[in-house]
């Protein structure tokens, strides 16, 4: 029974020695670019750049991924433990102000083995970033902690409606929220230091969807209500129609100036003050990587 895949809430029971899952990868990681990214949180890139490490494969079916290529198509390079760890390495190396995993629950174990490692030989000098769609289970959080320092979640739903017809994952609003209250009591909220750069800390993402202005005011409302006004939000209005976005007339468009407009004002109205708002002209394909296996 070891071998069988329950790490996410998805629980397939795949054995992901010999087949993939419902991620669509086996437990080898498999990684489309490694690099310097300048373009997350000024927190979290600052002046050199986030050591941005993309994972292939999802555990999350996301209409609208701008990532489709790499989280639905699983694009990327499957490598070993041993080179993740040289990656990890070299962006450190390269002046890397973190390391940044972006969706890395389906390869939680091996990534855990190689912190473990990095963090016995001295050779990870810089906070660890979890880049994380939500979509956790509680044991793989509990499994990792103490090895995270940052973690970087997003809260994409209030419903389940919603969850289901867009992200495959009917019950993702109680399964998020859990897993949120989780980290925070694994890491608290954000400490920065004189160089307005993030050393720990809780930071949540919201990505507002066309018409479901009153499905982000529920997230925010929320958090409000959950965390304290320290934990930071980052309200992206960044929504770009991609990959089978086309089939959902409702979601097929960038979000307009009113919807726009009134989750800000909620997000001020409730005091949730700490953290970044996204400008609207923010919806652009340029700010969307090149899955290159750069530095794979």
């Amino acid at each position: 029974m070891t071998d069988l895949c329950n790490s996410c809430p998805r629980n397939c029971n795949k054995n992901r020695k010999v087949e993939t899952g419902y991620c669509g990868v086996t437990e080898q990681p498999k990684v489309a670019r490694a690099f310097l990214h300048m373009w997350e949180e000024p927190c979290i890139s600052g002046t050199r750049g986030s050591g941005t490490i993309f994972f292939s494969g999802c555990n999350l079916k996301c209409v609208y991924c701008q990532n489709f290529s790499i989280s639905q198509k699983n694009f990327g390079r499957e490598i070993t433990e041993g080179r993740l760890e040289e990656i990890v390495e070299e962006l450190v190396h390269k002046g890397a102000h973190n390391i940044n995993l972006v969706n890395p629950s389906h390869y939680v174990h091996a990534i855990a083995r190689v912190l473990r490692a990095l963090k016995a030989e001295g050779k990870l000098t810089v906070p660890v970033v979890y880049n994380s769609n939500g979509y956790e289970s509680i044991e793989a959080l509990k499994a990792i902690e103490g090895l995270i320092d940052i973690y970087l979640p997003d809260m994409k739903y209030s419903t389940c409606e919603t969850s289901l017809k867009y992200s495959k994952a009917k019950d993702y609003p109680h399964v998020s929220q859990k897993a949120v209250l989780e980290m925070y009591r694994q890491v608290g909220s954000p400490v920065l230091d004189d160089s307005g750069i993030i050393h720990k800390g809780l930071v949540i993402r919201h990505l507002i969807l066309p018409g479901h202005t009153k499905e982000s005011i529920s997230v925010l409302n929320w958090i409000s209500e959950s965390l304290p006004k320290s934990v930071y939000v980052s309200l992206m209005s960044q929504y770009t129609p991609f990959y089978d976005a086309e089939k959902y007339p409702e979601i097929n468009r960038p979000i307009t100036r009113k919807e726009y407009q009134r989750v800000v004002e909620q997000l001020y109205k409730l005091g949730l003050e700490e953290g970044y708002v996204q400008e609207r002209q923010s919806a652009d394909t340029q700010y969307i990587p090149d899955f290159n296996l750069e530095g794979v």
